[in-house]
């Protein structure tokens, strides 16, 4: 009679994810957003866990940037041709709580979004109480006469914006929504050159 061979007890199971996370985050970590390129998931905070569900299977948890974003569904794609050039048995699983929000990027992401062009999102520390939530209606008026860039939005005053050409806080909005919808639209009033500010959710 043939001999079953004995189940590993659910403890055991758990730890053989321990023992592949180091392999299985560096293979993840080589991937980018697809809306933009120079950032990995990772950097972006949209890549929030990696585990193994009651059923033994690897889980890769993520977090979409907004509601209906374009590119989930490429990242969801990428994800699962990684797990599966890796020998891995796995699935996606989406997460929508806690929201994502741009607090979640790393420095190393900000860095490289500035370096690839586009101004980063304003963090928490520099907002302050009240600046947090990402604004879908258009604002009105340019980049104060001061220079300083900054512009009211409902009455409520909003932080200038830095050109990551030249670091200027001379600029101005030129339009809510950029190249996605999670960019605004600027130009800077010194070396006149427009570009792309993630905007801060």
């Amino acid at each position: 009679m043939s001999q079953i061979a004995p189940q590993r007890p659910p403890e055991q199971r758990s730890q053989l994810l321990e023992s592949e996370q180091a392999a299985l985050w560096t293979a993840l970590d080589e991937l980018t957003d697809p809306e933009i390129p120079v950032v990995t998931l990772r950097e972006m905070g949209i890549l929030r866990d990696l585990r193994r569900g009651a059923d033994g299977r690897v889980e890769v948890v993520i977090t979409p940037t907004y509601s209906g974003c374009p590119a989930m569904d490429q990242i969801a794609d990428d994800i699962q041709a990684t797990l599966a050039r890796e020998g891995v048995a796995g699935r996606v699983v989406t997460q929508l709580a806690p929201a994502w929000t741009t607090d979640w990027m790393t420095p190393e992401a900000r860095a490289k979004l500035r370096d690839y062009g586009i101004a980063p999102p304003h963090t928490a520390a520099a907002c302050g109480p009240g600046e947090s939530v990402i604004q879908f209606a258009p604002k009105s008026g340019a980049g104060r006469a001061d220079g300083s860039g900054a512009t009211a939005r409902f009455g409520m005053p909003t932080l200038p914006v830095a050109c990551p050409q030249c670091g200027s806080l001379n600029t101005t909005e030129t339009s809510h929504f950029g190249s996605t919808a999670c960019k605004a639209l600027y130009r800077c009033l010194d070396c006149m050159e427009p570009f792309d500010h993630f905007k801060r959710i």
